[in-house]
């Protein structure tokens, strides 16, 4: 009896346990997409309680900048009309470090800041010295030769003489350190003096003088505190809804988010919006691939062949022009005047007659163009290299001798990409907490279930092992029941001590 005993109790607390394995793995197969939908907005909005708003405040991710200059080998000849020939020199590369300032929350479920920026130059990773020279078209000179085209031509002949008198020539022999951070130069004294609104430069001349120690202007977003539909996205760009560089609406937008992070729960209909405050418009770019970063999974997401379309090309981006070849965007509006384009490097995904125009270029999709990994749950780039091209159109300006007999093209200056990678303590911490830790309760779920589904299956066959146990000896017969005469273990004991017969005696 003791036996039997044990086995109704043991298939009792199989029973048990594996009910309890069931319901919870039900139970979690409800819950857990809901508790992890929770925890990650929670933990992306911004706000000093998240997981992410360290992340977001100081960014952990090393960033590198990575300058490629386009050395001119013909300068005399193209001043007599012949076909530009370029180098490409680099890569210079500079540690960019960034951190927010001014954080400020507001009742309306934003926060604004201003993102100050710093380059190191970084000599192991670069090919050359920031003492290299580097000869390229003189931006200052030919600027103003293109500003002064329409002017009555004792102007020019003025202008000429002014060049001619402060040495300036349509080339200059730089290095790579005054063309990066500014070199003084008497003809922007000068034009400060006279023109005081023409150039945003009162000191030092640099393409990228303007970046280093500075921000990029004061942005307020949205933290997804209060509503989560319009988490990061941009309202204002010191103070404006809307820009008016461009000659239309849709092209003067704000669109997107500040380019740092983006909503979560991605689907490869989803897109990266942001505003560019370097290319004073919204960018969009569009899914291209999943994959695999360091073992987390991510959506790839790449520019579109009409990103710099011109507007015969793409007709929303007539508001970009005036325009010229497709494939390059005129930012003269809001660079000072001067005649720069905007592009990917080697002009990629242009009119292929630009790249024709310049001994030189050679366009590649491996090379140039620009991409970024996103982890799709949560919204956070995991790798990213965006690469741009600045180009100058240049030409012969009739009455400006030091324009010579330039044939009108647009000329590439250098091309830059800004490239970063989580890693380290961050990219582990993500990993465990965001990705890792969902998969254990995703399996989880489904193993609880699995697992008390085959225990309650297993009851019935325990108890069919049990019922047909071997029969005793014919010779106990007559003290032990038979088998079949044996309750079950795992049924109740139908009979009770009052409805069993006493046995007969013979007198």
């Amino acid at each position: 009896m003791g036996s039997r005993a044990g086995v109704r109790w043991a298939t009792a607390a199989l029973g048990v346990t594996g009910l309890l394995c069931a319901v919870l793995g039900a139970v979690m197969i409800v819950l857990v997409p809901s508790l992890i939908e929770q925890q990650v907005l929670k933990n992306v909005r911004i706000d000093p309680s998240s997981l992410s708003f360290n992340m977001w405040k100081e960014i952990p991710i090393p960033f590198y900048l990575s300058v490629y200059f386009f050395h001119v080998v013909n300068p005399e000849e193209i001043l007599k009309g012949e076909k530009p020939q370029v180098q490409e020199r680099g890569p210079y590369v500079y540690r960019e470090f960034r951190h927010k300032s001014n954080i400020t929350f507001y009742d309306n479920d934003t926060v604004s800041f201003l993102e100050y920026r710093r380059f190191q130059f970084q000599p192991a990773k670069s090919h050359g010295l920031e003492s290299d020279y580097i000869v390229m078209p003189n931006i200052l000179v030919l600027t103003a030769a293109m500003m002064m085209e329409d002017k009555p031509l004792s102007q020019k002949l003025l202008l000429t003489l002014m060049f001619s008198t402060l040495g300036e020539r349509a080339f200059m022999n730089r290095t790579v350190e005054e063309i990066m951070w500014g070199y003084d130069d008497p003809l922007l004294s000068i034009i400060n003096n006279y023109l005081p609104n023409m150039f945003p430069f009162n000191g030092k001349f640099g393409l990228f003088s303007e970046l280093n120690n500075s921000h990029s202007g004061l942005f307020t977003v949205f933290t997804g505190v209060k509503d989560f539909s319009r988490i990061h996205l941009v309202n204002r760009w010191n103070g404006l809804s809307k820009v008016s560089f461009w000659h239309s609406d849709q092209c003067n937008m704000i669109n997107g988010t500040s380019g740092e992070m983006w909503a979560p729960f991605m689907t490869p209909k989803s897109s990266l919006e942001f505003y560019s405050p370097d290319a004073c418009r919204s960018m969009k770019l569009v899914y291209k691939e999943a994959g695999v970063f360091e073992g987390i999974p991510t959506y790839r997401f790449v520019a579109p062949p009409t990103l710099f379309a011109n507007g015969s090309v793409y007709p929303p981006n007539e508001g970009f022009c005036p325009c010229l070849e497709s494939g390059i965007q005129n930012v003269s509006t809001c660079r000072f005047g001067a005649p720069l384009f905007l592009s990917h490097p080697h002009f990629y995904n242009a009119d292929p007659v630009l790249a024709e125009a310049v001994i030189g270029l050679h366009p590649s999709d491996q090379e140039h163009s620009l991409f970024l990994d996103i982890h799709p749950v949560t919204g956070i780039p995991m790798n990213c290299s965006v690469k741009l091209q600045l180009s100058l159109y240049i030409k012969a300006i009739k009455g400006i001798g030091q324009t010579g007999s330039i044939k009108p093209v647009v000329l590439p200056l250098l091309w830059f990409g800004q490239s970063g990678t989580m890693e380290g303590q961050t990219l582990r911490t993500f990993y465990t907490q965001l990705v890792l830790l969902p998969a254990v309760l995703h399996y989880a779920q489904y193993v609880l279930l699995a697992l008390g589904c085959a225990l309650l299956l297993l009851i019935p066959v325990v108890c069919q092992i049990r019922s047909q146990g071997p029969e005793d000896s014919t010779s106990q017969s007559s003290l032990v029941a038979q088998p079949d005469q044996l309750p079950s273990p795992c049924t109740p004991l139908l009979m009770d001590s009052g409805s069993r017969q006493p046995a007969s005696h013979k007198a």
